[in-house]
């Protein structure tokens, strides 16, 4: 027989623990679909589920307030955060821009990165931009549309390891750390050089940033960085022992939402504790991270190969042939490797007043072995990162505001 929870429950159940992070919640929604959620509630540790649910509601002046809902959140249980790194690179590489703004830097400026030691590579050129050159900007809309890996490494070298990892820190983000680039294997010594990078406006030469190297290790206190029963290694030979993500990026849930929250909402946060952006880079990742890739010209994406839904897991899945609603718009940045699904949202429904935001990640890998390229994305991570944006935003339909937000600073125009 189906377990039916009435809205009204839960409201009873939000206000008992509006003082901490509700732990309850979550399982009891989820326990109340069991034809969508029995499958990972009955193992979670299998499926390494940790999901953090906040709420926003507005108070005067339109300030935002937040009451958070979680499930397994544990920032010291290590999962593989894969491309949701991006995200700092991006707002982190837009504030070194800003810091260097007296030279003439700009995000327009056309980047050329040169190479200075083994296994990095140059870039001179980028035909997917209007003008066929590279820059911080273009990297950006690429990293935000579909998660470009190269946009990302590109960026990583230009911050460099030690700065990314330094604010991380400062931004209290205090059970993360980003070593290397992705999708290239990079790891060990390569990861700790940086290339040689010249930006230009027009013929001139505006900053001339040499290779950098960053000695520094980042240890965390993590667990289960061990994982599975066997690996395929670089030749495709199966190593039967467990599979070590020991020196690998690590981004914790909460460390994802806080990062969004303050992208989203400066004003909730103490200035000293925002981010150094303009107005314009705020717009820039706004407008991006919540457009579709079919919705951009430059760089123009094949519509078989990155659909709109593409990248909006929560809520969407991955489905494809689906009728878009015109009053939603997400915000965020996904990630998928090893198994792993994250995705780190904002959701907005302009027309119902909804927002919320949702950070999530789930993992199936049913043979214990990794690098294999068997992975049960389809059948069981998109699935659950769609029935679980659903069921919030059903609930979020029914939950009562004091206050409907303003949000007419997120309506982007996605027709530039």
């Amino acid at each position: 027989m189906k377990l039916f929870i009435t809205s009204a429950f839960f409201a009873m159940s939000l206000s008992a623990s509006a003082q901490k992070i509700d732990t309850v919640f979550l399982k009891k929604l989820m326990e109340s679909k069991p034809e969508l959620f029995n499958a990972v509630l009955n193992h979670p540790d299998k499926n390494q589920i940790q999901i953090l649910y906040t709420q926003v509601d507005r108070g005067a002046k339109n300030k935002p307030k937040f009451k958070s809902y979680s499930y397994n959140l544990n920032p010291h249980h290590y999962f593989y955060p894969a491309s949701t790194v991006k995200l700092a690179a991006v707002i982190f590489a837009l504030e070194k821009v800003n810091r260097l703004k007296s030279s003439g830097l700009t995000s327009k400026s056309t980047m050329i990165t040169d190479s200075a030691y083994k296994g990095q590579t140059k870039v001179t050129k980028d035909t997917s931009a209007k003008n066929g050159l590279p820059s911080i900007e273009h990297y950006i809309k690429k990293i935000l549309l579909t998660s470009d890996n190269d946009a990302f490494n590109r960026l990583f070298e230009f911050i460099g390891r030690a700065e990314i990892n330094e604010k991380l820190k400062k931004n209290g983000l205090n059970n993360s750390r980003i070593l290397n680039r992705l999708a290239i294997g990079d790891a060990g010594e390569c990861a700790k050089h940086t290339n040689p990078i010249k930006f230009y406006n027009g013929d001139k030469l505006v900053y001339d940033q040499p290779a950098k190297y960053d000695p520094k290790e980042y240890t965390l206190n993590l667990t289960n960085t061990t994982m599975g029963k066997g690996y395929l290694d670089s030749t495709d030979k199966l190593i039967n022992k467990p599979f070590s993500l020991e020196n690998k990026n690590a981004f914790a849930i909460n460390d994802q939402q806080k990062l969004m929250q303050k992208l989203i909402f400066p004003e909730a946060f103490a200035p000293k504790e925002r981010y150094n952006l303009t107005p314009e880079d705020f717009k820039l990742i706004y407008t991006y991270m919540s457009k579709y890739p079919t919705e951009s010209d430059y760089p123009k994406y094949d519509a078989k190969a990155f659909w709109p839904t593409y990248a909006k897991m929560l809520y969407y899945g991955r489905e494809q042939n689906i009728d878009l609603d015109p009053n939603i718009r997400i915000f965020n940045k996904y990630g998928d490797s090893y198994g792993y699904i994250i995705d780190n949202s904002y959701f907005i429904d302009f027309k119902n007043g909804i927002e919320y935001f949702l950070t999530a990640v789930v993992q199936s890998n049913e043979d214990g072995i990794f690098n294999d390229n068997k992975y049960e994305y389809e059948t069981v991570c998109y699935p659950f990162m769609k029935n679980l944006g659903k069921a919030i935003y059903e609930f979020e339909l029914s939950r009562k505001k004091n206050k409907k937000p303003d949000l007419s600073k997120f309506k982007m125009d996605y027709r530039k």
